[in-house]
């Protein structure tokens, strides 16, 4: 007897605050082994937008289904397995994994291996390159000029990119703190 079976698409958003539109029109997604969309596409600025540009792609009316399916299509995209390994807490109706991190492993996992040499810790300073008596203004330069080197879109990677932020951010914090007075004697 031949299953039902209608076009589908699956949105999910990206860490660029973009979506994700991965679309079945000639049969159903299967899990294992995982079946390769019809049609994808990243870049939408909404989630209407991406159901739309899925729809013409497939010339068809589509039924959106969990955002899932899109994530594990862009998890293959980028050479890692559809699906993770799931863990003690994970929902097995969605197929989401309790703590899932964008490497894959969970914090548990990294941190257990100590075998592995540790990045040296810096300073919020040396993060920025800029004495600690650097006023708000040079720590706003300090920051763009750094972020011009280690950001996503420009050759940098993902984690330099948040250290460097939360560095100004501690930077900033530091700098905006009331300095304590001195004593008359």
């Amino acid at each position: 007897m031949p299953t039902l079976f209608a076009p589908q698409v699956s949105i999910a958003p990206t860490r660029r605050r973009r979506f994700l539109w991965v679309a079945w029109w000639t049969g159903a997604p299967n899990r294992d082994p995982f079946r390769k969309p019809d049609a994808f596409q990243g870049g939408a600025r909404t989630r209407e937008e991406a159901h739309a540009m899925a729809e013409r792609a497939a010339g068809v009316p589509l039924i959106e289904i969990e955002p899932r399916w899109a994530r594990a299509w862009g998890r293959i995209m980028v050479g890692q397995a559809p699906w993770p390994k799931r863990r003690v807490g994970g929902d097995e109706a969605t197929g989401e994994v309790a703590g899932a991190r964008p490497g894959g492993g969970s914090r548990a996992e990294s941190d257990a291996d100590t075998d592995a040499p540790r990045a040296p810790q810096l300073s919020v300073w040396a993060i920025l390159r800029v004495s600690p008596q650097a006023s708000l203004d040079e720590l706003k330069q300090a920051f763009r000029t750094r972020a011009k080197e280690v950001h996503p879109d420009h050759g940098g990677s993902d984690t330099d990119f948040i250290r460097l932020k939360r560095a100004y951010e501690e930077a900033q914090r530091r700098a905006a703190r009331p300095k304590p007075r001195k004593r008359p004697r």
